[in-house]
């Protein structure tokens, strides 16, 4: 079929839930995709901030290979070797002290929601638990994780939602201690937030609110479904506050592109929340995403993946500051790390397309922000390449009209 044909018949098979650009993406090399034609595209979003690790690693796909032909699949009713070695090191590199796992982010938010609200439950015979979350957030589209997420476009048609929820502002601490009430159980938060407008938190917030849970006997969970797993400059991105949670979530990179993500806490969370047959997954830590996920970690290491982060993401940021300073349609850069944003004096809907007709992939974080979470392998030299691609399109850009 020709690429043309594909699209229609995913049009006519495939619930229309996604708005697709009309590429067939075919495979991947380093930090480059190739679509059904042949084209060839500098990878600056990693399939949302997923594919760290680049397309092709061979020691990562030799290692999944190796556990396709030796077990796939148990359930949890047994233990499996790849989950108990998963699990011990994902807690050395997060320093929390128990892990679930899951099949993707919005269900380790899920997790952790009931987790938090248990702990309530089991601690204080709490039985109307509330939530405090931000605004601008996003947590996920299971009913759960929507609940938790600030942008209420995303909650309008599917209300009342499961959870009591109010939405405090990121970094303005009084707007916080003002939600909290004798039934809050949690805060949850996004450390850097991405579909919000890649903005991190500022460390200051971060210490207020956890004094805050403290001083009321609050839990506070990390969403580190996006900004963890080295992409800011530590495993977690929490670790460069030293502001520890109670419950973190991680995703995306953790199985960098096998779909598994998973929950954590600390054993006084552990102790007082979820116990047999509270939660559960069919498909959760089988033997080959937890593979997936233990070989990632040992790459990371191997690779020293996180330094590499903060030798590449200053130069990425120097880069994007330069494109402000020389171009007005650029009115700011935002994020962290390898968790950029670009935001525009206008939509961003046209300027995506331009950039993959010239062979770069970047994505949007709200109407007027370019995202770029490329592949966490990226050098200096891949940089520059997208800088230049980048400049072709905005230097053609109409002038905005009063």
């Amino acid at each position: 079929m020709t690429t043309k044909e594909l699209i229609a018949q995913a049009e006519e098979d495939l619930l229309h839930t996604y708005n697709r650009y009309q590429i067939v993406l075919d495979r991947g090399e380093g930090v480059y995709l190739y679509d059904r034609d042949g084209k060839k595209y500098l990878d600056f979003a990693a399939g949302i901030a997923v594919f760290a690790l680049g397309y092709g690693n061979k020691a990562y796909n030799d290692a999944l290979k190796g556990q396709i032909d030796k077990l796939i699949h148990t359930s949890n009713l047994f233990y499996n070797e790849p989950s108990i070695e998963a699990a011990h090191k994902l807690k050395a590199v997060s320093s929390m002290d128990r892990v679930f796992f899951t099949n993707s982010g919005a269900e380790s938010i899920e997790g952790a929601l009931k987790s938090a609200v248990k702990y309530a439950y089991t601690k204080r015979g709490e039985k109307q638990p509330e939530v405090i979350a931000l605004e601008h957030s996003f947590h996920g589209r299971t009913y759960g994780a929507l609940s938790v997420t600030g942008n209420p476009h995303y909650r309008e048609a599917f209300g009342p939602m499961n959870c009591n929820v109010s939405f405090a502002k990121m970094n303005d601490l009084a707007s916080v201690e003002e939600k909290i009430t004798e039934h809050t159980c949690a805060v949850i938060m996004e450390v850097v937030q991405g579909e919000g407008g890649l903005i991190p938190a500022d460390e200051a917030f971060l210490r207020g609110v956890r004094e805050l849970c403290d001083r009321n006997g609050i839990l506070l969970i990390f969403d580190e479904v996006q900004c963890g797993m080295g992409r800011t400059g530590s495993m977690y991105a929490w670790q460069q506050y030293g502001v520890k949670p109670d419950i973190m979530t991680t995703a995306k990179a953790l199985g960098c592109g096998v779909p598994v993500g998973a929950f954590l806490m600390t054993e006084e969370v552990a102790q007082y929340s979820l116990v047999p047959g509270d939660h559960g997954t069919t498909y959760g830590g089988n033997p080959f995403a937890t593979c997936a996920v233990s070989k990632v970690l040992d790459l990371y290491e191997e690779l020293d993946i996180v330094s590499h982060v903060n030798e590449v993401a200053p130069y990425l940021e120097e880069k994007l500051n330069g494109i402000v300073e020389k171009y007005s349609c650029a009115t700011e850069r935002r994020g962290k790390g390898l968790m950029q944003g670009l935001v525009l004096d206008r939509p961003v809907s046209g300027v995506i397309p331009a950039l993959m007709d010239k062979g770069l992939i970047a994505i949007s974080a709200g109407a007027q922000i370019l995202r770029f979470v490329p592949p966490l392998v990226i050098t200096k030299e891949n940089v520059d390449e997208m800088i230049g691609i980048l400049e072709e399109v905005l230097s053609a850009l109409p002038d905005r009209e009063a």
